[in-house]
């Protein structure tokens, strides 16, 4: 990253753009260029689709290269990331003896990124809120940029345009120390908090550990708890530390999390959380299929839609999609009852949606060896024996309270307090920088975890 840093910086204004690209196919090629084809096409699909439907009258014709753009994009991602999965569904539904695609077995880098970034800027361009991108160096170096590639989060055309044609100015001495502050608390979050607090749960379901079978109820809580906090805090420093590099780079990307976890309704998580998806699904698929505006069966049907998608997007598995209808259901109970309640209450609202999303959790990872669902909801809720959780808080109560704390704005306020002391400010970079340094020297193969889904 340095190395890339270095060479970007030192490059010309004229020519950052295919800088950039060229950092982000390396990095693209970095395990193999057996899907480097297909992104290159829906690229050129992206590209040329766009210079159409700005060019073509209003009319069929150019709804018509928009749909026929879009429709390309999604194919491929359904493609690679769904057709096992369908394959598998038909042949226990049927009993069929299908053969599944063994090239799909590992998946394009990021598609399910990038698909959706020449999706909105299709969409974007047809409907006149940006103009078509002319430079096919300029849009390959937006849909292939490289801290956005592999976790997102998922950054509009039209929220980077203006830096992408201004390079000369874009690089400045301010934006990449925030940059920088922002990509070394990000990394923090992952590779001190994310990594440390997952052994907890590994300690419970992984290979070696207990068992999931011979956890007691307040041992299965604690570890879906845990798993909370490190799909959180892996995904949310992920983004951080995305977010910091593009701004080094001179580019101001939207933050893709604010605090969930002190949420006060379901609502109001996924206003918080993943920021950029949501977003997405709410531009691009509930506002065009009428919102709120058709009455309130058709906007029911309306969220229905995009939480099964929701759902989809994350995962080729069930889990996933009854994890995203599992949230259509709060959310429509929310709208037509709870909402006005939780708006009143103090405390408990915040517990009633800690307790749900924790619960949801753990319906998002039933699908991995270890936690199936049935054995997971029954160590949950149905009072028995097993391993105590007193050995286990006794090892990871520092680093729980650490957790909790963590996803509260004390951070945030400590950090702003700093900014006005400079010793302070050195202090607390230097320490996040050492140990994330030794953490990371001492880490195994440890990846990003919202990367699988």
């Amino acid at each position: 990253m340095p190395l890339a840093l270095g060479i970007y910086y030192l490059a010309p204004a004229r020519t950052k753009n295919a800088v950039l690209l060229g950092e982000s196919l390396i990095f693209y090629c970095w395990t193999g260029v057996r899907w480097l084809p297909l992104i290159l096409a829906l690229v050129a699909v992206g590209y040329l689709g766009g210079l159409a439907i700005q060019r073509m009258p209003q009319g069929r014709g150019r709804k018509a290269v928009l749909i026929a753009a879009i429709a390309v994009s999604a194919a491929a991602l359904v493609l690679c990331k769904y057709t096992n999965f369908l394959i598998e569904t038909l042949n226990a539904i049927a009993s069929l003896k299908l053969a599944e695609l063994s090239f799909l077995d590992v998946l394009p880098l990021g598609i399910s990124y990038y698909t959706f970034k020449l999706i909105s800027y299709l969409a974007d361009v047809y409907t006149g809120k940006v103009k078509a991108e002319r430079s096919v160096v300029t849009f390959a170096a937006y849909v292939l940029m490289y801290p956005q590639l592999i976790v997102g989060p998922i950054v509009k055309y039209r929220e980077m345009s203006e830096a992408l044609h201004h390079p000369a100015t874009r690089c400045t001495l301010a934006r990449a120390q925030e940059g920088a502050e922002m990509f070394v608390f990000g990394m923090a979050k992952k590779v001190i908090l994310a990594d440390s607090i997952a052994a907890l749960w590994q300690d419970i379901v992984g290979t070696g550990g207990i068992g999931l079978a011979n956890a007691s109820l307040p041992l299965a809580w604690l570890g879906i708890l845990a798993y909370s906090f490190q799909l959180y805090f892996d995904f949310a420093g992920y983004s951080e530390m995305s977010n910091g590099l593009s701004l080094m780079m001179g580019f101001e990307c939207p933050a893709n999390f604010n605090l969930p976890y002190t949420s006060a309704s379901i609502t109001e998580f996924w206003r918080r959380w993943h920021i950029s998806l949501s977003g997405w699904f709410r531009d691009y698929i509930y506002i065009p299929l009428g919102g709120n505006r058709r009455g309130p069966w058709r906007q029911m049907f309306n969220m229905l839609v995009v939480w099964a998608l929701t759902g989809i997007w994350h995962g080729a598995n069930w889990n996933f999609i009854c994890w995203g209808l599992y949230y259509f259901v709060l959310l429509v109970i929310e709208k037509n009852f709870l909402l006005k309640y939780l708006q009143k209450g103090r405390i408990w609202p915040h517990i009633y949606t800690l307790f749900f999303v924790v619960l949801g959790w753990g319906l998002f990872t039933c699908n991995v060896p270890g936690a199936p669902l049935g054995l997971l909801l029954s160590r949950l809720f149905v009072p028995q024996g097993g391993v105590s959780v007193q050995y286990f808080l006794r090892n990871y109560a520092v680093l729980l309270i650490l957790c909790a704390v963590c996803s509260t704005s004390v951070p945030g306020r400590i950090w702003n307090w700093s900014k006005r002391h400079t010793p302070a400010r050195l202090i607390l970079l230097g320490t996040s920088m050492i140990l994330c340094t030794a953490y990371v020297v001492a880490a195994t193969g440890s990846t990003a975890l919202y990367a699988n889904f």
